[in-house]
Parts: C-alpha cells; structure tokens; sequence
C-alpha cells in the first residue's frame, strides 16, 4: 500500500512539474511589434501581383541563420510582426521589376532596429514606372490611358515585352489567371483584358487599351482595372494601382 502511495505521489509531482514547463513554455510573450512600410521609387509605391515579391528578414545572432520569409502586398506594402530587436532585409537576387541596391554584386541589406512599431520606406530603382494612368469607362467599354518611362538605361536597360490592362470583379488584379475575369463564348475561354506588344507602343507617353465590359454570371455595377508592364527577362509584372470603375 505504501509503494503504490510512494508511486501515485511521484506520478502526480511529475505531472505538475510538466504542467509548470508546459505553462512557461506557452506563457512566452507573442511578437507585438510592427513593421510596416512601402517598396517605392522616389517617393512613389511600386505595384505587384499580390504577395508574389519575396522578402527576407534576418536577426543576427538569435535563432540561428534562418530568414523570416514574407511577401510585399500588391500595392507594395509589407507588414510583418515582430519581437523587438536588430533585423536586416533584403530582397533576394532576381526578384520583382526593379534592381535592388547591390554591393559587388550582393543585394544589400538594410539595418532595421525594431522597439514597437516601425515605418520604413525601401528605395529601389525600376526599370519603368508606369505614368499619368487613367481607367475610365466609355460606353461599353473600360479604358486605359497612361504613359511608360524608362528609368533604367543604357547596358542595364530591359525592354517592355507587353503592356496590358486587366479587368476583374474583385480588387485583386493581375496577369494571374485568379485574378481575371474568365469566360466561356463557345466554349472558348475569354478573357477581360487587352495586351499590346512593346514593339507595337508607338508612342511610350500615350497607350490606349480597351477592354469590353465584361456580362458577369452575378450583375455588379462595377469592376476593378488595373495596369500592368512586363519586361522582358523579368518574371514579376509592374503594375499601377487598382482603379474601381462603376458602369
């Protein structure tokens, strides 16, 4: 009787001493603080296809060498919640429509020293911008008017293999095939949007796209457009903001 005492005894102490590890390794304290800020050229916020730009995010000398991995939002946003501390972060070698600042040829990092909540702006160079965009209806129709300037020249400087205007019925829009209004007309698919090749812009400063307005399964008396550039060699589209259009 005494043994089987003894043995429920030290059963119950190692089930509270469990409980008490399990408590303090759950009673840690949460990342509250909060990176936010833009991707930009001078001052201007750069627009992607959502969460497909890749940033990463290290703490030298705590957790090892591992990144935070994350992804700006298509209007060039990050938001990443972190424990306070020093951080570096750099956007990985041949990612998004731009040139990220190299130093002999390694993507620079930038110092981030986090205590509650943070801004930052991250200054890149583009190889286009997209300009004075307007996308209004006519009639029937969604149109685009805007210009494209070309910022990185000379040995370094891309081509624009397309410009395009998308159209969908939400405010996600991009060359994804999620983020496009797709239909069927006989059984073809059809979709909302407009491509010019870069050879065919015969005057970069004014573009002029068209897209019909598209007959939705569910009526909506508006629709959501936006611009993109693709550049030859670079997988990540540029886009401009997304513009709601009611009809």
């Amino acid at each position: 009787m005494f043994i089987m005492k003894t043995s429920f005894r030290y059963i119950v102490a190692l089930s509270m001493l469990a409980s008490i590890a399990s408590c303090k390794k759950d009673n840690y304290d949460s990342p509250s603080s909060q990176l936010s800020g833009r991707i930009v050229y001078q001052g201007e916020a750069l627009g992607f296809e959502n969460y497909q730009v890749p940033f990463e995010l290290y703490q030298p000398g705590y957790g090892g060498s591992a990144p935070i991995r994350s992804s700006f939002g298509q209007d060039g946003s990050l938001n990443a919640l972190l424990f306070d501390g020093e951080y570096k972060l750099v956007v990985p070698n041949g990612q998004g429509p731009f040139v990220w600042p190299k130093t002999n040829g390694n993507p620079d990092t930038i110092a981030i020293s986090m205590k509650g909540g943070k801004a930052i702006d991250l200054e890149v160079t583009p190889y286009y911008m997209i300009r004075h965009q307007a996308i209004t209806v006519s009639g029937t129709d969604i149109v685009a008017d805007f210009g494209v300037e070309q910022i990185i020249t000379g040995v370094d400087g891309r081509n624009i293999g397309e410009v395009a205007l998308f159209v969908n019925k939400t405010q996600f829009v991009s060359n994804a095939g999620d983020s496009k209004i797709i239909r069927k007309i006989d059984n073809v698919d059809v979709v909302s949007e407009q491509k010019l090749p870069g050879g065919a812009i015969t005057d970069p400063n004014a573009i002029h796209l068209v897209v019909p307005i598209p007959e939705l399964e569910v009526h909506q008396n508006y629709l959501f457009g936006r611009i993109g550039v693709r550049i030859d060699g670079v997988e990540d589209w540029l886009y401009g903001p997304v513009i709601k259009v009611t009809y």
